[in-house]
């Protein structure tokens, strides 16, 4: 595996700038994915904190609210 990246490095070296720069980001993608840590936006933030709230305040979908969401999505 590791020639097949080493002999694609060598010919990317001489792609254009535009497809360089695609290369970089699609890599920069797939190393966030396997190791990158997370970063919230402030909207999931948000949310995060409204659902722990209502977690502590014992504020919980019913069993027949739940049952009804994966009826729903259910094939």
């Amino acid at each position: 595996m590791v020639d097949v990246i080493e002999t694609l490095l060598e010919r990317i070296a001489d792609w254009p700038k535009e497809a360089q720069a695609e290369v970089v980001k699609a890599i920069v993608d797939i190393e966030t994915k396997y190791f990158g840590v997370y970063k919230l936006s402030a909207e999931e933030r948000a949310a995060i904190v409204e659902a722990k709230a209502q977690a502590e305040r014992g504020e919980f979908a019913s069993d027949e609210e739940v049952a009804a969401l994966f009826n729903r999505y259910r094939s």
